[in-house]
């Protein structure tokens, strides 16, 4: 082995597909609201919950790098515009955004993305950097990752370096010594490389990336062909 030390990871979009996932997650938690709050599923639609979003967002701006805390406000909202109590609103949005959670982290990996995190981690630290709720412990994965941030943790997104920073003084790491793997052009690739991370693009869809995105040191259209680009890193960076 060579000088990498450290590979971060993303998770949503990268290991597997959060849209399927957070889709089965609002069904099963407004399934469960509608027989405690009469007519939530009528009153209160994407469309009317976006709003209380954006309320939320502008009153609570810190809320936007906690979308736990941030979920649950806007459902206590929403609960207490149905006339309950606000004890009673709060129990029950804590009620219905664990409900939630739970289907949250019911994922389905994409092909290679266990066998691909096993192998790495024979050789290498790996720690998940997210921005979103996934809790990579209660899926199991802890077995792979030895730690992880999220922008709740750190109180930022990516591509702020906030993240990232943490991670490489967790792992007492120089960037120079660290991947990161992720999907996103601009959270996780123009993120990393701005504070001297190498990168690997997760292009699993074989999209035509914009003009003016960020390159990444290697792109996969694998998950698979993770392990030998990180070892080719890792050899150019001991050379």
């Amino acid at each position: 082995m060579g000088r990498i030390k450290l590979i971060t990871f993303d998770l949503d979009n990268t290991l597997w597909n959060v849209e399927s996932v957070v889709i089965n997650a609002e069904k099963r938690m407004r399934h469960w609201l509608d027989g405690r709050v009469p007519g939530f599923d009528v009153r209160f639609p994407p469309s009317v919950m976006a709003e209380l979003r954006n309320a939320v967002i502008e009153e609570q701006p810190e809320l936007r790098h906690d979308l736990s805390r941030m979920r649950e406000e806007i459902l206590y909202r929403a609960i207490v515009a149905s006339a309950f109590s606000r004890h009673d609103a709060r129990t029950l949005a804590r009620q219905a955004f664990e409900i939630f959670l739970d289907a949250r982290h019911e994922v389905e990996y994409f092909d290679g993305a266990l066998e691909t995190l096993e192998r790495l981690s024979r050789d290498y630290v790996l720690a998940a950097l997210t921005n979103g709720n996934a809790d990579f412990r209660r899926l199991d994965l802890g077995r792979f990752f030895d730690f992880g941030y999220s922008s709740a943790s750190v109180g930022a997104s990516k591509p702020a370096p906030d993240i990232f920073h943490a991670a490489l003084e967790h792992a007492q790491t120089h960037p120079a010594e660290a991947v990161h793997v992720g999907d996103h052009l601009l959270d996780d690739i123009e993120g990393a490389a701005g504070v001297g991370m190498h990168t690997v693009w997760v292009n699993l869809k074989g999209i035509e990336p914009p003009e003016d995105a960020a390159t990444p040191t290697h792109t996969v259209h694998d998950l698979a062909d993770i392990p030998e680009t990180v070892e080719r890193i890792d050899g150019n960076a001991s050379g």
